[in-house]
């Protein structure tokens, strides 16, 4: 079981993203060298939103909790979801 931190961009998203990507950065590579983040990134449209895969709920709900991306208005709103994922051959 995975989680999915689906994060809806403010109207705003291409001018504070900038602004404010370093310390999003930064913050999101603590998580990947614990091991609690997977993947991570915009999609191909940033106003379109962002994503994140966790490996707990509890993960995912910290890292938005204090993503300077949230705290910076960058991301409007967050959802997390549980991912049943599928390997397939």
């Amino acid at each position: 079981m995975k989680y999915v931190l689906y994060y809806e961009s403010a109207p705003d998203v291409l001018e504070k993203a900038p602004i404010h990507g370093p310390g999003h950065r930064a913050y999101w590579q603590e998580f990947l060298g614990k091991g609690s983040l997977l993947m991570i990134g915009p999609f191909a449209n940033p106003k379109e939103g962002a994503m994140g895969i966790f490996t707990t709920r509890e993960a995912a709900e910290a890292f938005a909790r204090d993503d300077p991306f949230v705290l910076n208005g960058v991301v409007m709103n967050w959802l997390v979801r549980e991912w049943s994922e599928c390997i397939v051959p």
